[in-house]
């Protein structure tokens, strides 16, 4: 399996914008927290959440993307298990969830877009940043409209953690990586 170092440089390669890239490591860390709680490989969880949208700044079509990247990976010999969560983080594809992997990734995507943008509204960024205010502006459609609240309900539940729990861990593992998230 290629190394965490081998799919950052692959990463770089192919996503240029900070902003794509402080999404791809704020799913990263997020991916990393649950890998921690759920007593999983924590290289495999952060590859699948640094990858997830590896080829949207090249081919972002619905047509093309995931598809791409997944081919890329599977070309460089990157575990099904990754390539199947990565196709799987997209509801257009028809994969099925069917690993924690997969699902926690699903339930993390949206959600980490949506911690990132409570944040940059945040004096204090993702310090102290607790559920209650997060779901506060959930509830605020006009508020980083294009996240959808139904994938971040569908992903809680799929993971089967309570949604604070969950709005939760996803603060915990930004938190813990904040400096490289622009957030200090």
């Amino acid at each position: 399996m290629p190394t965490y170092d081998d799919a950052l440089a692959l990463f770089h390669e192919w996503t240029k914008t900070e902003s794509l890239r402080r999404h791809a490591y704020a799913v990263e860390a997020a991916m990393a927290h649950y890998a921690r709680l759920f007593g999983e490989d924590e290289q495999t969880w952060r590859i699948a959440g640094l990858l997830h949208d590896m080829d949207y700044e090249r081919h972002p079509s619905l047509e093309e993307h995931p598809f791409v990247g997944a081919k890329a990976l599977r070309e460089k010999g990157y575990p099904e298990e990754i390539v199947e969560a990565i196709l799987g983080h997209a509801e257009h594809t028809g994969v099925p969830r069917r690993t924690r992997l997969a699902k926690t990734l699903f339930a993390v995507d949206e959600l980490a877009g949506f911690v990132t943008a409570v944040a940059y509204v945040r004096p204090t960024k993702l310090e102290g940043m607790k559920p209650k205010s997060v779901k506060k502006k959930l509830k605020d459609k006009a508020f980083a409209a294009a996240v959808s609240r139904e994938d971040i309900r569908k992903g809680a539940e799929a993971l089967g953690v309570d949604l604070d729990a969950h709005i939760a861990n996803v603060i915990a593992g930004m938190h813990a990586e904040a400096e490289r998230l622009g957030f200090r």
